[in-house]
């Protein structure tokens, strides 16, 4: 039953913070920590395929948009689909190979006190890059270039490091590169599904032999958490930034940076 308990929590805080540009990997581990989870819900296994829930929910959200078969469109649109999917997959590149490299070197890096930094930095940068968000270039996704798409996927790779936040980096990327806030939110939602897919195939494969038919129960219902409060917080967010920067975000990962180095220096843990 505890077990039940803690991925109802673990479910929540990975659908509302995966998709926030506030870092999940930050706040799984402090709410880790909170908990004393030791249990499965604290492995590599249930922390990375967990998020096949929240990807779930921008597939849901995001169908027709990324669905070149829909017969309720037309040859155009269904040819502009084709394109942001192969935008899609440029994007992906950088953090693909980066990822494959780097991640048992990433891995060791996942501390409270780099987390506590990434999110102080990247709170900073959101800080900054909305003071120079002045000039919006790309207003929609079909003028998305293939070269700025590459140019996201660049910033995505910086996500690797642990609490900077994928959501994060990739938005401050598109900002960077002239869209809007709704685009550059956008487009992070699409990098994330062939992405966060691959990494939790990855972990599958790698931690295979710990999935007994009650670790399956607790992962399935995490997901299925995970999966409902994403589709509230992504819908949640695009409603956000079209009459809000994401100053405030900046702002709280500051706040929450400062309070996981306080609390981790504090407690001794």
């Amino acid at each position: 039953m505890i077990e039940y308990l803690r991925t109802l929590i673990l479910g929540l805080v990975e659908g509302i913070t995966e998709w926030l540009p506030i870092s999940s990997t930050g706040h799984m581990i402090l709410v880790n920590k909170f908990i004393h989870n030791e249990g499965f819900t604290a492995s590599d296994l249930y922390l990375y395929v967990i998020q096949l829930g929240a990807i779930l929910a921008v597939v849901t959200l995001y169908f027709r948009t990324l669905n070149p078969f829909s017969k309720k469109k037309s040859a155009t649109e269904k040819k502009s689909t084709w394109q942001l999917l192969f935008k899609i997959v440029i994007g992906c590149i950088p953090a693909a190979v980066v990822g494959l490299l780097l991640n048992d070197m990433m891995e060791k890096l996942e501390t409270p006190f780099v987390v506590a930094a990434a999110l102080i930095v990247y709170g900073i940068a959101f800080i900054l890059v909305e003071k120079i968000h002045k000039k919006v270039k790309i207003k929609s996704l079909d003028q998305l270039t293939y070269k700025t798409a590459f140019l996201i996927g660049l910033f995505q790779m910086l996500s690797i490091v642990p609490g900077t936040s994928r959501s994060g980096s990739t938005i401050i990327g598109g900002m960077l590169a002239g869209c809007s806030r709704a685009v550059a939110a956008e487009f992070t939602f699409f990098l994330a599904v062939p992405v966060m897919f691959g990494v939790s195939a990855l972990k599958i494969v790698t931690y295979h032999g710990i999935f007994y038919p009650a670790n399956i129960a607790v992962l399935i219902t995490g997901m299925v958490i995970s999966y409902i409060v994403s589709l509230i917080a992504i819908k949640f967010l695009m409603n956000f930034v079209k009459r809000h920067s994401f100053t405030s975000f900046g702002w709280y990962r500051i706040i929450l940076g400062v309070f996981v180095t306080l609390f981790f220096v504090f407690t001794g843990i």
